[in-house]
């Protein structure tokens, strides 16, 4: 067979597969979407759920979904870049450096239900914090931990050794050099590696159901003392996500309308991802445009 041949096979058969890949993205949203885009309205995005009623919404829900995000990207992120560098620049190829990569891969190959019951023994009983949003994001921290730690130091391995040498011939720091020189050109692969971890936020609910629990108090909305128990920012409280809450009505909804909750639920999750992606990739050009005085971010 001739080369070019062969590189025409190749190609074609390199471009349908990526086509099929999106197509099946593309029916796939669209089935939710259709599904569910008919049964969004103002009051269903901020309504609370009936149980054996219909025109239950899923406000309460919605914003715990959100609020458990922002909890976890606080505690997973700064983690995660830390160990990323550590691993990347400061740690020395050994036993102990070969034994934390080792505890990393580990970590990212839990099940989901395993994290799940591991935080409801350890992190809701033993240390005493209840089903509460705090409980869920230290359990979601251990998903999401190993994904950043390992995309925070693939990005900064990538950079090239010149960068780095020439911030050394100019006398800086070590410090120095990994925040204005190295941290700029890795700052796209960590923000994708922040979106892919709100990802699994937005869309956990095994080890959600025994961390944060399943219900939800009745939210006043007006009340915005964290230290109150009705009041939605209280991190210490039970908190249905959204992910979970369709689970729980596919599973064992008593509403007439349930399925139609269910569908509008759903559609609501998946444009919920899709703003946030846009939203963190503008956000970030902004960032990496302003650290290396760049006009666009390839």
């Amino acid at each position: 067979m001739k080369a070019k041949t062969a590189d025409k096979i190749a190609t074609f058969v390199i471009v349908t597969l990526a086509l099929l890949i999106v197509a099946v993205l593309a029916g796939l949203l669209g089935y939710i979407l259709f599904r569910g885009v008919s049964h969004i309205s103002w009051d269903f995005l901020t309504s609370a759920p009936r149980k054996i009623r219909a025109g239950g919404g899923i406000g309460p829900q919605l914003f715990n979904s959100l609020f458990l995000l922002v909890l976890t990207l606080l505690i997973t992120v700064p983690l995660g870049i830390g160990a990323g560098i550590y691993m990347a620049e400061y740690a020395r190829p050994g036993r102990i450096t070969g034994f934390i990569r080792l505890i990393v891969e580990v970590l990212s190959s839990f099940p989901s239900i395993v994290v799940g019951l591991f935080g409801l023994l350890l992190i809701v009983n033993i240390f005493g914090l209840g089903f509460s949003l705090v409980s869920g994001a230290l359990a979601l921290t251990v998903f999401n931990l190993p994904l950043m730690v390992r995309i925070t130091e693939q990005a900064f391995r990538s950079v090239p050794s010149q960068q780095k040498e020439a911030g050394f011939a100019l006398g800086l720091s070590k410090w120095k050099i990994v925040t204005t020189v190295l941290f700029p050109v890795a700052l796209p692969a960590i923000i994708t590696g922040t979106i892919l971890s709100a990802g699994r936020v937005f869309g956990e609910a095994a080890a959600l159901m025994f961390t944060a629990g399943m219900s939800s108090p009745r939210l006043d909305f007006g009340n915005w003392n964290p230290l109150s128990p009705s009041s939605p920012l209280n991190p210490f409280r039970p908190a249905e996500t959204l992910a979970v809450h369709i689970w729980k009505i596919n599973s064992e909804g008593l509403a007439p309308d349930a399925a139609e909750i269910a569908a509008g639920a759903s559609a609501v999750l998946v444009i919920t991802v899709l703003i946030f992606n846009l939203v963190a990739r503008y956000f970030g050009r902004l960032i990496y445009r302003k650290l290396t005085a760049s006009r666009r971010m390839n």
